[in-house]
């Protein structure tokens, strides 16, 4: 099931690429929602059978691969790569059904979209260092043409960014992954192995191979200051995309962080960790200040993605099982959330031409405008701010109330970004939506279901995990309090409190 979940995609993209004649131009699209739906309700059946109280690695494959190398096919889910898991699926099917069904080259983008499926899912799925990796870098060559291809005017350039940014991180964490491996002499990459050797370590190397963990991930999530390649590639690259950047790759940082920093040396980590919290900090307060300074209605979104990301930090550097539920929360929240928003604004700039603030106005006019484009703003806004009622409350509230005793002061400086999110996006829609509708761009072309239904689904799911998020904690409690070793716990507040 595992392996259906990684191939199926893989295999159907080389069928929509390769397939013979000219007959799969006209049907590339209709392969590739068929796919995408078939993998995200095979999700969907691994959900229902998954059990929450083993916090082990359940449905797990083992085949031999490379023994000369100790590489294994060895794969595994357990509460910290499900939820990603599932939401990889949906946010696959919605980026294809709202891509414009004149896009050129289409086999080309439909066979692109299933790989990264495809390598993302292995990413959350492997229980090998090298087969992590290998999943890992192949998400960026699709992303890197995505951009490159159908992106906008300076597409080359975010693309380029992009490519060597995510290449200096696979560089560190293939570093970092011999580095355990070889300075610990085991028997081979499996994650199981790893971690046995890795806290045998010295605490020099520790450090080092942390270190390197860190700023690997650390790109990819990103954190100021590693952050600078994501507003370029959201801003060049097209709709669907950008939902797929901001609503699944960035969670590989984050997962990775927590399976390979945290799961590899908790010791080390505890040392560091208030260190970590003051770098999530920096990244809460930069993001929302940059974005409080946009008048791109797309760039302030990415920025948003920068300071939200830095929640996520913060609860792993506390490092508790309430915190790390905290993350993975947060990390399915922001993926809801930055998706409906980008989408969002995504259909505004496909009607109006424009994503400037100084340009946009009253599209909240119910004759004229946008009502339920912006109706569906203002749940996305509400959302990302922690109103009550909505799944960006909870995750907040459960990062700041897991953190706060571990890391009073930084919990407090990161409350602030909360309130910078408010202010941003209300500036958003004030601007954008409130008010008589602007001159500039009256007379808009209408906006069908098909357009509407993606932004519909994603908001119901927001109010849904905001009224009942015990569905989503409940597969992870266990799989956290795994994680994370009593003495692990003790020493990280004792070290907070010195």
């Amino acid at each position: 099931m595992l392996s259906a979940l990684i191939w199926v995609p893989i295999l159907s993209a080389a069928l929509v690429g390769f397939w013979p004649g000219t007959a799969m131009s006209k049907y590339a699209r209709q392969v590739a929602l068929a796919v995408s739906i078939g993998v995200f309700i095979l999700s969907l059946v691994l959900l229902l059978q998954f059990n929450p109280g083993d916090g082990s690695q359940q449905f797990q494959e083992n085949l031999p691969w490379i023994d000369t190398l100790g590489l294994t096919y060895s794969l595994g889910v357990d509460g910290l790569s499900l939820p990603l898991l599932v939401l990889n699926g949906l946010l696959t099917g919605i980026a294809l059904y709202s891509t414009d069904k004149a896009i050129e080259r289409p086999r080309f983008y439909y066979a692109l979209i299933l790989v990264l499926n495809g390598g993302v899912a292995g990413a959350f799925l492997a229980q090998d260092l090298l087969l992590f990796f290998l999943c890992y870098e192949l998400e960026l060559i699709p992303l890197y043409l995505l951009i490159a291809i159908w992106g906008g005017q300076q597409r080359g350039y975010a693309a380029i960014k992009f490519l060597l940014y995510t290449a200096l991180s696979g560089v560190m964490i293939l570093a970092a992954f011999l580095g355990v491996v070889l300075l610990g002499d085991a028997s081979s990459f499996a994650y199981a192995e790893a971690q046995k050797v890795a806290s045998l370590l010295p605490q020099t190397q520790q450090f080092l191979l942390l270190g390197a963990i860190l700023v690997g991930f650390g790109i990819k999530i990103p954190l100021v200051p590693f952050h600078t390649w994501l507003p370029d590639a959201h801003v060049e690259a097209s709709t669907p995309v950008s939902v797929l950047l901001a609503g699944v790759l960035l969670k590989l940082g984050t997962y990775g962080l927590l399976r390979f920093g945290l799961g590899l040396f908790p010791e080390t980590w505890s040392v560091l960790a208030p260190g970590l919290a003051i770098w999530a900090v920096v990244s809460v307060l930069y993001g929302s200040l940059a974005a409080l300074s946009q008048r791109d209605m797309k760039k302030m979104v990415a920025y948003s993605s920068v300071g939200h990301m830095g929640y996520i930090l913060l609860a792993a550097a506390a490092a508790t099982p309430l915190s790390l539920v905290a993350s993975i929360f947060q990390m399915v929240s922001h993926g809801l959330i930055s998706a409906l928003l980008f989408l969002l604004v995504g259909v505004v700039y496909k009607k109006t031409g424009s994503r400037d603030l100084e340009v946009l106005n009253g599209l909240l006019n119910p004759e004229r405008g946008l009502p339920l484009i912006g109706s569906l703003m203002v749940v996305g806004v509400m959302a990302s701010a922690g109103i009550p009622g909505m799944v960006g409350f909870i995750s907040e509230f459960l990062v700041f109330r897991s953190t706060f005793p571990v890391f009073p002061v930084q919990t407090l400086l990161s409350m602030l970004g909360t309130g910078l999110t408010a202010v941003y996006f209300l500036r958003l829609l004030d601007r954008a939506f409130f008010g008589r509708l602007s001159a500039q761009v009256i007379n808009l072309p209408k906006v069908y279901w098909g357009e509407r239904v993606p932004g519909i689904i994603l908001a119901i799911l927001i109010v849904i995990l905001g009224i009942q998020p015990q569905w989503l904690v409940s597969l992870s409690e266990t799989t956290t309090s795994a994680m994370i070793a009593p003495q692990s716990t003790v020493a990280l507040q004792e070290g907070a409190k010195n």
